[in-house]
């Protein structure tokens, strides 16, 4: 049984309780810093780490009346604090809370996508593994090329895995920075080391430099990279869509016995999940372009990354959570019909040997075009009439044949050759 999916610890993280809560840890651990530097007093630093706390329904009713949502939520942390709180937020802009605590949510986010990536990464190994010698047919334009084994495409979706785990792993240390400089960067009313000292308790790297707020190519990084990501999961949806197509039918998503696949055809059984991901992935790479668009901020800063960054952040990680979670379900559970891969390699007559019978004319001595010519006008016959053989046809040119024994010809048509380095390939990712 394979589980549903939750988007209760991603949606947790860009949840406003979290976002409050991870403020207030940022205000708190400024408060420590300054108690450290003797100008917060331990007694008001005990009351504050005890009192400080807030409710979403206060911090909106201050709002509606301030219009400012860090001014509601540090006057709402002044209510619980009482006289203490006039040494919170102690020369401390905005975006040195909110940068701070986007960066402690990013990294959260990005230790769930990891998670979920190596689950993704484990069972597309698995089905590598289980299906290295399974043959089936290889196809460039879309059209029939030469056989490959179904592990050797797996091995292809793991490697591209694997590189999206080293890009988010890169991405999630670029965004997990903080700042405490101030309104322009200045450090002008907090010094750097308090940026130092918050950054340390909260496992941030502060920024070497800042404006009033964190520069905001880090984040276009972490977004774009999601988008890779959807594009990689996007790419392996819709070759299980094209290979569940009617005429293919080498693979299928899983199908429960309970499950139905249109209101009106009771045969159907669609590649919906595959589907759902395509569009998805469409969705990540919109985010991706708001988030670059994000970068030019106007001076030491402005306003307009504010609301998109609202949308994006949240929706984006949700979204990429999602789509790695429909991915490894599909991967695990995936019906792969090696019968009907054969088939589709035997269907087309021999003609994914043509490449061998040429290298064999080569080998012999014939000019390269000429052998072309010669293995091409047999290969036609067979595109043409439904009834002939490409070995057969071979065999009975008198070029081909004056050259090729029938031995050697049909060494040519041996599969294992198409086969015998799968296993070195797979184990370069030690399977």
């Amino acid at each position: 049984m394979i589980e549903r999916y939750t988007r209760e610890r991603m949606g947790a993280v860009w949840s406003e309780e979290n976002k409050f809560r991870t403020w207030l840890a940022v205000e708190i651990a400024a408060c420590r810093a300054w108690a450290e530097e003797g100008v917060v007093p331990q007694q008001a630093l005990a009351a504050i780490e005890m009192k400080a706390d807030f409710t979403i329904e206060r911090i909106k009713e201050i709002e509606a009346e301030v219009d400012h949502d860090l001014i509601a939520f540090v006057s709402c942390v002044a209510e619980h604090v009482g006289a203490e709180a006039r040494y919170i937020h102690k020369g401390l802009t905005s975006y040195d809370i909110e940068d701070t605590a986007l960066g402690l949510r990013l990294r959260e986010s990005a230790d769930l996508l990891l998670d979920g990536l190596s689950d993704l990464r484990s069972a597309v190994a698995q089905r590598a593994d289980e299906h290295r010698a399974t043959v089936m047919m290889g196809r460039t334009h879309g059209v029939h090329a030469e056989p490959v084994t179904f592990g050797l495409k797996m091995a292809t979706w793991l490697d591209e895995v694997e590189r999206g785990l080293e890009r988010l792993t890169q991405a999630r240390g670029v965004v997990s920075v903080g700042k405490i400089s101030g309104a322009v960067g200045t450090y002008a009313h907090c010094p750097p080391r308090i940026e130092e000292r918050v950054c340390a308790e909260l496992g941030l790297t502060p920024a070497r430099a800042s404006t009033q707020v964190v520069q905001r190519d880090r984040h276009a990084q972490f977004v774009t990279t999601l988008a890779v990501i959807g594009g990689s999961l996007e790419r392996f949806a819709t070759e299980v869509r094209n290979l569940q197509r009617t005429e293919i039918l080498e693979v299928e998503e899983f199908f429960s016995k309970k499950q139905k696949g249109s209101s009106a055809m009771p045969h159907k059984r669609n590649p919906w999940h595959c589907e759902r991901i395509t569009g998805l992935a469409r969705l990540l790479r919109g985010y991706a372009l708001v988030a670059l668009e994000n970068q030019a901020l106007w001076h030491e800063r402005d306003l307009s990354n504010s609301a998109p960054e609202r949308v994006i952040f949240p929706d984006a990680c949700i979204a990429a959570d999602f789509m790695i979670y429909e991915m490894t379900r599909v991967v695990r559970g995936m019906r792969v019909n090696s019968e009907r891969m054969r088939a589709n390699v035997d269907m087309m007559r021999g003609l994914v040997f043509s490449q061998r019978v040429l290298l064999a004319l080569a080998d012999k001595g014939v000019a390269r075009d000429e052998a072309y010519g010669w293995v091409q006008r047999s290969a036609m016959a067979v595109w043409e009439d439904p009834r002939v053989d490409f070995r057969v046809c071979l065999g009975r040119d008198l070029d081909v044949s004056g050259c090729l024994s029938p031995e050697e010809l049909d060494e040519c048509f041996d599969l294992s050759a198409h086969t015998a380095h799968v296993d070195a390939i797979l184990e370069r990712f030690g399977l």
